[in-house]
């Protein structure tokens, strides 16, 4: 993948960021490095099968971000930024949501 990808939020994902306050800025920067690498994030199995998850630190906190690659359109879809305690839980319940949305929009 060498063409740049453009990241989108959702609403949640943008909730997210703001409650990491002092930490929103290097957060963002961690997840805008999905532009230029968007396979950047380790695939998840399971329930979670299409979904990737970026791992970084902030202060010392282990933290992720869940995405989905959208190819034909080059967006990385971000839907969930959160702490590694209860992620993949958070995640699984959010991807749901998501994709019963996208099913409803077609």
């Amino acid at each position: 993948m060498s063409t740049s990808f453009e990241v989108h939020l959702t609403r949640n994902a943008e909730k997210d960021l703001l409650r990491l306050r002092d930490l929103t800025e290097r957060a963002v920067r961690e997840i805008l490095e999905l532009k230029q690498n968007p396979l950047k994030g380790h695939p998840l199995k399971g329930s979670l099968r299409g979904v990737r998850a970026l791992e970084f630190s902030l202060e010392g906190v282990a933290y992720r971000a869940a995405y989905m690659i959208r190819e034909a359109e080059q967006v990385c879809l971000v839907f969930i930024v959160s702490p590694h305690e209860g992620f993949y839980e958070k995640a699984e319940r959010r991807a749901k949501t998501l994709l019963r949305k996208q099913k409803m929009l077609k």
